[in-house]
């Protein structure tokens, strides 16, 4: 687990830390989950989740941001991921902060990904002075569209997903964003 472990952040419902051990075998199971990853080009096996969650801390440490964990307040169960990652080179924004996240089913159609998207947000902004946002989905991917659009975010980009050929029933990617300084002006 990472050496620099984040802040922790709460919301009304949500504690979003840092990785457990404990969390490597639920999140690999929620990987190995077609509906978690329905809108995923390539898949995440035990072994690809547990250097995944290694990454994680690696970015913590190295950039002051990164996934949390998310867990919830009144159960303690995990149920995910939220939080900023840097975009990777042939992306349509590489070396860009991305908001992201990925819940388990039974966290599915409640807020918690809006209410810890934002909280990761606002900690991105305020804490880290980030100046712009972005957050990537497969255009079909309606949940997660609408996530963005609950953050304040707005359409920016539509293409093509570089990760599948064209044609692929996940060709088409689509980049909202979000920009700091109108972030803080609303908040």
């Amino acid at each position: 687990m990472p050496s620099a472990p984040p802040p922790l952040l709460h919301t009304d419902r949500l504690l979003l830390r840092g990785w457990r051990e404990s969390d490597v075998a639920p999140f690999a199971a929620m990987n190995a989950d077609p509906r978690v990853t329905e809108f995923f080009a390539d898949a995440q096996d035990a072994a690809a989740t547990a250097t995944f969650v290694e990454r994680i801390g690696v970015s913590f440490a190295e950039r002051g941001y990164g996934l949390w964990a998310l867990e919830r307040l009144d159960t303690g169960e995990f149920i995910g991921f939220t939080g900023l990652w840097t975009l990777p080179e042939g992306s349509p924004s590489p070396g860009g902060v991305e908001v992201g996240w990925r819940l388990a089913p039974s966290a599915w159609g409640r807020g918690f990904a809006t209410e810890a998207a934002s909280a990761s947000l606002a900690d991105g902004i305020r804490r880290l002075g980030l100046s712009d946002v972005w957050s990537w989905a497969v255009a079909s991917n309606t949940a997660s569209t609408a996530v963005m659009k609950r953050l304040g975010m707005t359409l920016r980009w539509e293409g093509p997903n570089p990760k599948v050929p064209a044609g692929h029933r996940l060709s088409e990617t689509v980049g909202y964003h979000l920009d700091g300084a109108t972030w803080r002006a609303e908040s």
